[in-house]
This record gives structure tokens, C-alpha cells and sequence, in this order.
């Protein structure tokens, strides 16, 4: 008897002034490779958008104190509602998602601070290579299954524990670098 299972989660992808909804579903059956190629796919366009709106704001100088704040917001909400979905997966562990979306939530809080005394949030070097490795972990962590002798999960996990590193990493920096700003 073939068993199905539907899993849907809502990601919101907040950029230049939209909302767009993107649903992820996922089946068993004979179609996983193709399910997660194009949960692969949708994300992946989803960051590389998120990449070009920074490009193209840099660029024609269109950067904005708002736009700092929303832009690196987008880019948590993209990688929390993904990484929450993989959690109900299993294809992650619960423990590394928290730590992910709790130092975001974190930074979040300290980049408000940090607005309000007219510093600079701007993202560090460490904050890039976070991203970039939350991302590079994603996409192969989508795909999951094994294609053409390629473990994409554990490929997937490698990455996720370099984007865990580099996200504790830069969350410890921002708070150190901005400590004054902050009394507990």
C-alpha cells in the first residue's frame, strides 16, 4: 500500500516591498529525487534573488538604514522556516536549528541597539560567510536523497556544522564588537 505524506510550510520572503509566498510540499512515492530537486531549486532562486537585491542596492547607492535591517530579516526568515521544515523532516537536528534561529533572533534584538545609538549594522565578513554557508547546507540538505552515488545529506550535515560554527562565530563577534552598546 503506498503510504502518503504531505508536509506544506509557508516561507515569506520579504524583499523590495513584497510578500511572496513559496510552498514546499513534499510526497513519498516514486518522486522524491524530483520533489527535492525543485524544493532545492526554489530556494536556491530565492537566495539568489535576496543576493542581487543587496548587489543592485550597493551598486546604485540605494542603501538604506531600513533596508538594512529588513534585507538581513528576509534572509532569517528564509533560512528559519526552511531549517524548521527540515527539523519536522528529520532530516536536521532540532538543536542545531535552535541555536541558528536563536543567534538570529539575537542579533536582530542587538541590531535594533545598535540603530538606535546610529552605528553602523551593516553586515561583517562573518555574518557573509554565515549566510553562505546556511545556504550551501540547505540546498544539498533539500535534495537529501542520494543521486548518481552523491550522499546530498551528507554533504548537507558537513555544511550545517560549518554554518553553525560561523554562526555562533559571528554572533559572538557582533556581541563583543558592540558591548558597550548593551547592559545586562
Amino acid at each position: 500500500a503506498e503510504r502518503k505524506i504531505e508536509v506544506r510550510i509557508l516561507i515569506k520572503i520579504l524583499q523590495n516591498g513584497e510578500i511572496r509566498d513559496i510552498w514546499f510540499e513534499t510526497r513519498s512515492g516514486n518522486s522524491y529525487l524530483d520533489d527535492s530537486a525543485l524544493k532545492a531549486a526554489l530556494f536556491s532562486i530565492a537566495s539568489i534573488t535576496d543576493y542581487f537585491d543587496g548587489y543592485f542596492a550597493r551598486k546604485y547607492g540605494l542603501v538604506s538604514n531600513l533596508g538594512k535591517i529588513l534585507d538581513p530579516l528576509a534572509d532569517k526568515l528564509l533560512i528559519s522556516s526552511v531549517s524548521i521544515m527540515l527539523v519536522s523532516l528529520d532530516f536536521i537536528p532540532a538543536w542545531i536549528a535552535c541555536a541558528i534561529i536563536g543567534r538570529e533572533l539575537a542579533v536582530t534584538g542587538l541590531r535594533c541597539v545598535i540603530i538606535e545609538y546610529g552605528q553602523d549594522v551593516s553586515a561583517s565578513w562573518l555574518g557573509k560567510y554565515k549566510t553562505g554557508f546556511q545556504i550551501a547546507s540547505i540546498i544539498p540538505l533539500l535534495i537529501h536523497y542520494p543521486y548518481l552515488g552523491i550522499h546530498f545529506d551528507a554533504i548537507g550535515i558537513v555544511l550545517l556544522y560549518g554554518a553553525l560554527f560561523f554562526t555562533l562565530w559571528s554572533g559572538a563577534d557582533y556581541f563583543i564588537k558592540f558591548k558597550k552598546l548593551v547592559s545586562f
